[in-house]
């Protein structure tokens, strides 16, 4: 069953106020700083200049505008609110302070306000505000007319999958079970695109009337090898005998939760991810147990730095919720980008004993002590993990690979050339493992035609990886194709022009070939790029006495000129 989602930028795109702030202030430096905050979605610091800011200028569009926004960034939807009236108040068109106006009203169940808003001509999109408006005349108990607006939203160009799937689910909320299955059942061809959520929802109300073979059969074409945890607890409980309960959509306010969810998820593509918080934060507001939309919300506040706003909203997600581990693992890699490394490997240990049985958990704390540089207990967490898996599952090839990684590492050459050849057999051709397997065998100087032509393979999927390229050029270099190394490590050297190895490799490659001037401006190069210790020793001897001669002095076969060298 193919997935999708419809591309609805042109839909929901924010706008945002034309209106140029006062030429004079009082306190300019708050507003420079209040600016500055904001344009760097440092929300809290946002706040506290804006509000400086705003004293002096309480009805400058611009200062409320982003004043909104770090209250929504924040989470504090309710402290946006006054900012949106005030600002609606005063004449002026703000999109996001339309969106934050109807939220207030559906969280508060003012379908009066809502309809006020609508009808003045505000919106949060055409997608939102038709489903808003369908959504409202349910909570006010107008059923007809409120299917009767979905069947409008159906009917508008690019707009028929949404339409269905919240006409489905207000069907099931109003208990008219057999109609919300025989929409969930139409075909895609005729606009009922499958995605996890209708997925979910349609499988839930098989199971309320009764069709649990039809929902187990549902779920067995989602599970696949790499099945979602929700799905796995679905199909048990079903199994199990249980009839599933309704967990979507269950009244208006949810609805709408729902459509400002699904646009926020469309918006993942897009280029800022503060439009899509907006609505993700809007989402979790009106329906604060909607997990799917706070793990979102966290994902846009990592793509925005805002690492410590995104652990708290990790750490939202209950640990009876089928996504509470996959919530705890990306708790963990925030707390790792935002500086707290070990903070983020002890929530991991912890959570691989909760779930010693789950192999990508045990993989992600494979990954974090990778990352920490400790192998060893690296390499027996990811150990862990590939004893749990079944069959061929697609991210088995991938921890062959870095516990092949962690292999190499420790000195444990045999065994890490077994775990990635083992990852290409089930992933072939992948360049990360070619290069990385490639790369080695150059190094041992053994299977050197083998180890090029896997590199070949790798630079041909991927020409643009300055550290694959490197990597040919180097296998070149350790054939004695010397003319050939010094292209491709130029190549390099010009896709990745500040890493040290490379450049020290060309430096190499050059003096192989006689230009033994640019040689050693090379090595100073890549001197200046602050290499590790020992290789920034043996770059400083090749300045003294050359290339030739460390070789020499490290008991290497030297360098077979030929042709090359003329």
């Amino acid at each position: 069953m193919r997935l999708i989602q419809l591309g609805l930028a042109a839909f929901v795109a924010i706008g945002t106020t034309t209106a140029a702030p006062s030429a004079l202030r009082a306190d300019a430096g708050a507003y420079l700083a209040a600016q500055a905050s904001s344009s760097a979605y440092a929300f809290e610091d946002a706040q506290r200049y804006l509000d400086r800011a705003l004293d002096e200028e309480p009805y400058n569009p611009r200062l409320l505008e982003a004043r909104i926004q770090a209250a929504i960034g924040m989470g504090a939807w309710e402290e946006a609110v006054p900012f949106a009236q005030r600002l609606d108040e005063s004449g002026q068109v703000s999109q996001i302070a339309t969106i934050t106006l109807m939220v207030d009203a559906t969280l508060n169940e003012r379908w009066d306000d809502l309809f006020a808003l609508l009808e003045s001509g505000r919106t949060a999109g055409s997608l939102v505000d038709g489903l808003m408006q369908a959504w409202a005349l349910y909570g006010e108990g107008r059923v007809q007319r409120s299917v009767e607006a979905f069947d409008d939203v159906i009917a508008a160009r690019g707009l028929r999958s949404y339409g269905l799937y919240h006409k489905a689910l207000a069907l099931a909320a109003v208990g008219d079970l057999e109609g919300a299955e025989a929409i969930f059942a139409l075909p895609a061809s005729e606009g009922m695109q499958p995605t996890l959520r209708s997925v979910q929802a349609h499988a839930e109300i098989l199971s309320q009337l009764g069709r649990t073979d039809a929902a187990i059969a549902m779920i067995d074409g989602m599970l696949g090898s790499n099945p979602e945890q929700v799905f796995v607890e679905m199909r048990a409980a079903l199994e199990a005998g249980e009839t599933l309960p309704r967990s979507f959509a269950r009244n208006a306010k949810e609805g709408i939760a729902e459509v400002l969810f699904n646009v926020s998820a469309v918006l993942q593509d897009e280029n800022d991810p503060a439009v899509g918080l907006i609505y993700a934060r809007g989402a979790e507001a009106i329906w604060p147990d909607h997990v799917h939309a706070i793990t979102l919300a966290a994902q846009y506040l990592e793509r925005l730095d805002r690492y410590a706003l995104a652990i708290a909203a990790y750490e939202k997600v209950p640990e009876n919720n089928p996504t509470f581990a996959e919530a705890q693992m990306a708790r963990a890699e925030a707390l790792r980008r935002s500086g707290e490394a070990e903070a983020g490997i002890t929530a991991l240990t912890e959570l691989a004993a909760t779930f010693p049985e789950r192999a990508l958990v045990q993989a992600a704390l494979g990954d974090a002590l990778r990352w920490d540089d400790q192998m060893a207990e690296a390499e027996m967490a990811y150990s862990r993990a590939l004893e749990q898996f079944e069959g061929d599952h697609p991210s088995k090839w991938f921890v062959l690979y870095t516990r092949g990684i962690t292999r190499e590492r420790q000195g444990k050459w045999p065994e890490a050339e077994a775990d990635f050849r083992a990852s290409l057999d089930l992933n072939p051709d992948h360049p990360s493992v070619l290069n990385y397997l490639g790369y080695s065998l150059v190094e041992k100087q053994t299977n050197l035609e083998e180890a090029l032509g896997m590199i070949e393979t790798a630079v041909a999927e991927r020409p643009q990886s300055g550290a694959i390229v490197d990597s040919l050029g180097w296998a070149q270099f350790r054939l004695g194709r010397y003319d050939e190394a010094v292209k491709n490590l130029e190549r390099a050297a010009e896709l990745e022009p500040v890493d040290p190895i490379i450049t020290d490799h060309l430096g190499d490659a050059l003096w192989a070939v006689g230009r033994e001037i640019e040689a050693q401006f090379q090595w100073r190069r890549a001197l200046s790029f602050e290499p590790e210790e020992a290789e920034a020793d043996r770059i400083r001897r090749k300045l003294e006495v050359g290339l030739d001669a460390v070789l020499a002095e490290e008991g290497a076969d030297p360098l077979e000129r030929g042709d090359d060298a003329d």
